[in-house]
């Protein structure tokens, strides 16, 4: 995995849009276009170190430092919304995408408010 920083930036920046797709469409298909029922955040986290190349590929994208580890990228959709699945379905294709493209284990995770 030996990316340029403007490869990574570009990859990051693929895993918003993929964020915002299926976040858009999990928002109108099954929540009617309503922001309603449970609360919360979501996030994706890579368990990469900060000052490696990547690392810091990945902050300069966006990434910021984890306290369980790693670096996350906290709500990959941009939806401003409440709605924990909303962001939560955001966050797994960022991560999934990222995986692809990237070959680097990336992990959705959220936690309700």
């Amino acid at each position: 995995m030996n990316f340029t920083k403007e490869q990574v930036i570009s990859f990051v920046a693929g895993a918003r849009n993929e964020a915002r797709i299926a976040s858009e469409k999990f928002f109108q298909e099954k929540l009617n276009g309503q922001d309603q029922f449970a609360c919360g955040f979501a996030w994706v986290t890579v368990f990469e170190k900060g000052n490696t190349k990547l690392g810091r590929a990945l902050k300069e994208a966006g990434f910021e430092k984890s306290y369980n580890g790693g670096l996350k990228l906290w709500n990959p959709s941009g939806m401003y919304v409440q709605n924990v699945d909303t962001l939560e379905a955001g966050a797994q294709a960022a991560a999934q995408y990222l995986e692809q493209t990237m070959g680097i284990k990336a992990y959705a995770d959220s936690k309700l408010d």
